[in-house]
């Protein structure tokens, strides 16, 4: 499993021209589910997104986490994130998971941090989407396990 993490002051995704989700001050992550993945990889990464220190403090070093700021969270899958390019110039996704077993994986990525309590968003699971974002920083992280 891979997670992009985006600090953004705001996004949004757009299916055929319509505005699905948006959110302010918080995180965007793009959610990439693998073969090998399951829900104890699901809790890990959730709980790490949301408690990693990357927003500033009154002082401006990163020491708050998105519970400290009650940031909002929107969350995107993006099968692209198992990719391999490490052969030839077309990517290979022969690591991705399944979209059933994916899907389900996100599902469950989204219920995790949504226990938390704050304000969680959603992309719309295999559909051609356009995300938009400022990204605040700019400030991105990989996360995998």
């Amino acid at each position: 499993m891979k997670l992009v993490l985006q600090r953004v002051a705001r996004a949004s995704v757009c299916i055929d021209g319509k505005t699905v989700a948006k959110t302010s001050k918080g995180l965007l992550i793009l959610f990439g589910a693998e073969k090998q993945d399951n829900s104890d990889k699901v809790h890990y990464l959730a709980d790490k997104a949301l408690r990693l220190r990357i927003f500033p403090d009154d002082k401006g070093k990163m020491n708050l986490s998105c519970l400290d700021i009650f940031g909002e969270v929107l969350v995107v899958s993006q099968f692209t994130l198992a990719g391999d390019c490490s052969k030839g110039r077309r990517p290979g996704f022969d690591n991705a998971a399944q979209p059933k077993e994916a899907e389900s994986l996100y599902r469950q990525f989204i219920e995790k941090i949504s226990e938390f309590g704050l304000t969680v968003k959603e992309g719309q699971f295999g559909a051609d989407m356009q995300v938009e974002l400022v990204n605040d920083g700019p400030v991105t992280f990989v996360l995998d396990r």
